[in-house]
């Protein structure tokens, strides 16, 4: 059984983004490569949104954890 490539940590598919959009700003790339850069660059935002959503839910239970314990 092949299993699906794991996605790029966040610090990697922001360094790809920017990558991206450096490329796109150049002019340079033809209509169709630019769409497939357009595609991938909106598959990578998502990505990282959703990677910073679930870490900003992390600080909130640990924030709400902390605040609920008794002070020592």
């Amino acid at each position: 059984m092949v299993k699906p490539p794991k996605p790029p940590s966040f610090e990697s598919a922001v360094s790809e983004l920017e990558t991206i959009v450096q490329e796109m700003e150049n002019g340079q790339l033809p209509l169709e490569h630019a769409l497939a850069a357009y595609q991938r660059g909106t598959a990578l935002l998502h990505q990282c949104q959703e990677i910073l959503g679930k870490a900003e839910q992390t600080i909130r239970v640990l924030e709400s954890t902390d605040t609920e314990a008794p002070p020592a």
